[in-house]
């Protein structure tokens, strides 16, 4: 079974952080240089939340407000999930669905912020690993699951 510890592996380490009281005109810029989804809020070594393009479209965006005078804070999840090393690829993928999620934060056994699973990550180790990637009956559990109605 592939555990988020592995999947943390195949990662780099976390540098695309930012504060919450950064303004979301900057933490966009921010996006664009590292080339990715999303950004990791930390106020000194404590995790707060994560600033993504969802959450700039959803709740900036659609409701008016200007990137120039928001911080992050004010538009981040801080809903979020939490994975521990030993949970399993199907384990992060039944939160994702179950919570409808796209971001899992990951805690070593000391409680520390160990990284972020997105769903691009639980991807990229099925289609690299498809045939060791789940367990037969649970993936089949999964897929049998009536998912009509549901957005993601």
């Amino acid at each position: 079974m592939i555990t988020v510890k592995d999947i943390l592996k195949t990662k780099e380490e976390l540098t695309n952080t930012i504060e919450p009281t950064t303004m979301v005109i900057d933490a966009l810029r921010t996006l664009a240089s590292v080339n990715l989804s999303y950004l990791v809020v930390m106020d000194g070594d404590e995790f707060k939340g994560i600033f993504s393009e969802r959450d700039y479209t959803r709740n900036l965006v659609l409701k008016g407000r200007s990137s120039r005078d928001t911080m992050v804070q004010e538009v981040m999840n801080t809903e979020l999930p939490e994975v521990y090393m030993s949970k399993t690829i199907e384990d992060c993928m039944y939160l994702m669905n179950v919570r409808g999620n796209r971001y899992l934060v990951a805690y070593d056994d000391d409680n520390q912020l160990a990284g972020i699973i997105t769903i691009h990550d639980i991807l990229r180790q099925v289609l690299a690993n498809k045939h060791h990637a789940f367990d037969d009956a649970l993936t089949s559990g999964l897929l049998d699951k009536d998912e009509s109605g549901k957005i993601f």
